[in-house]
């Protein structure tokens, strides 16, 4: 079983920059590590994700401009840069609760367990 908590959510401006961070409890070392977004009215959809392996994936709306990593505190984050608009959504961390991940993809469908969300709010 992994919780999380997240913080550091909020308000920026377009252009800005904002980091959000995950604490997590419970063995994540040889889990995938996920950030996933949700806008008002729109599906869930995948952002980044970190492999055990260090490996990270981005969706083509964020590559670039985000940045997934963790810490050895168990830490995920999620460092956003030179935001828009586009960007506003509900952000998600999770963990796969297979303890045996080495790849990933968004649409895969592996199990996971979730944070319960934090709000970015990006105004023009």
């Amino acid at each position: 079983q992994v919780q999380f908590r997240e913080s550091g959510g909020g308000s920026a401006q377009s252009g800005g920059s904002l980091t959000l961070s995950c604490q997590a409890s419970g063995y994540t070392a040889t889990r995938c590590m996920y950030w996933f977004r949700q806008a008002p009215g729109q599906e869930r959809e995948g952002v980044a994700i970190l492999e055990p392996g260090a490996n990270t994936k981005y969706a083509d709306s964020v590559q670039g401009r985000f940045s997934i990593s963790r810490d050895n505190k168990n830490i995920l984050y999620l460092q956003m840069n030179s935001l828009k608009p586009e960007d506003t959504a509900m952000y998600y961390c999770a963990a796969s609760q297979s303890f045996k991940c080495t790849s990933d993809t968004f649409s895969s469908g592996l199990e996971k367990y979730w944070g319960q969300g934090i709000q970015v709010t990006v105004s023009s």
